[in-house]
Formats: C-alpha cells, sequence, structure tokens
C-alpha cells in the first residue's frame, strides 16, 4: 500500500530547541524535518504537533514554528503520544488512517508513539531523515523495534520512509499541482 493524501497526516514530535541542540546529526534531522513539515503545509495534510513537558523543555525550534504557523503544539508529559487525550482527540479529528511520524528521539517518543498506533491499527512511516537520537545505537536500535511491531502488526506499509519519498508518494504524479512546490522544498 502507498501513501495516499487524503488518508495521511503528520505526526510531528517534541522537537524542542533544547531537545534538538543534542541530537546526533543535527544538520541532517533539521533538513528532513524542513522538507517534511513544509511538504506537508503544501500538500494540505494535517499536522499534529507534540511538545514534551514545555515549561521545561522550551518551545519547538524557531524555523519550525515558522512553517506550522499559525497551528499549535499540543504539550504532553506521556513519552507516547497516545497517552495524551489531546493527541488521541487531533488524531480523530483528522480522520486520517496512515500517519507520517518525525522528530525526537527515536528510542523513546518516536517507537513508543509508532508501536501504539500501530497497535491501535493505523498505518505508520516513520520518517526516518527527520528522525534522530543523541546515541546513533539508540536510533538504531528503535527502527529494529519499530520494525518488529509492523511485522507483529501485519503492517501495509514499510514502517519507515524518508521525507521526499513521502512527499512524492503522496503526490503520484509530476503532474500533481504541488509538484513544482514541493521541488523548491526538497531542494
Amino acid at each position: 500500500m502507498l501513501l495516499e493524501m487524503d488518508r495521511t497526516a503528520l505526526v510531528l514530535v517534541d522537537v524542542q530547541e533544547k531537545l534538538t541542540a543534542v541530537m546526533h546529526n543535527q544538520d541532517t534531522l533539521l533538513k528532513g524535518l524542513h522538507k517534511i513539515v513544509a511538504g506537508a503545509k503544501a500538500l494540505e495534510i494535517p499536522i499534529i504537533w507534540n511538545e514534551q513537558n514545555p515549561e521545561r523543555m522550551g518551545p519547538t525550534v524557531a524555523s519550525l514554528r515558522e512553517i506550522l504557523h499559525p497551528l499549535q503544539p499540543i504539550p504532553k508529559m506521556h513519552f507516547d503520544c497516545c497517552g495524551s487525550e489531546s493527541f488521541r482527540s487531533a488524531l480523530k479529528a483528522t480522520g486520517r488512517d496512515q500517519l507520517l511520524i518525525a522528530g525526537i528521539e527515536a528510542h523513546v517518543c518516536i517507537a513508543q508513539t509508532a508501536i501504539s498506533l500501530m497497535d491501535a491499527n493505523y498505518h505508520v512511516q516513520v520518517v526516518a531523515d527527520a528522525v534522530s537520537s543523541r546515541n546513533p545505537l539508540d536510533q538504531k536500535i528503535a527502527w529494529k523495534k519499530i520494525e518488529f511491531a509492523a511485522r507483529e502488526n501485519d503492517a501495509q506499509l514499510s514502517p519507515l520512509t524518508t521525507a521526499e519519498s513521502a512527499l512524492f508518494e503522496m503526490m503520484q504524479t509530476a503532474g500533481h499541482p504541488r509538484f513544482k512546490d514541493i521541488l523548491k522544498i526538497i531542494r
């Protein structure tokens, strides 16, 4: 099964300044995040924006806040976004069953959220170039856990993708009305 624009939403997880500053391969992470967030906005894909304990961890990085405007983040204390009633309500309101997940950290909030969503019968893809952890080994293990959970849930989508792959998959054709906009974003 391929991603479909009218079935897909983006779940953005905890890309806060304090956390982002200590992530491995930060430049790649931020490039991937900008691609997937700007692309989702251009394609009018719903975005559910989460922040972990924002009073202590601070706001989302400024460059993403600009793209996300006028959306507002959902504050959470659970590592798994599904532990937040506000997140569950926002997700249900989208009516979408295919979810792209991007943010930090791979082995904590991303893995827990992805696995919970798969367990709840959502089709999940983690945007690998828009996800990181402080330690590369933690991220590597997170991918294994997510892939195992996808097999256990008989996932119909590969559990990992990249920002560019997801955006082109949703557009399906170079004739898509937003194709040129997406080209500008990914270059």
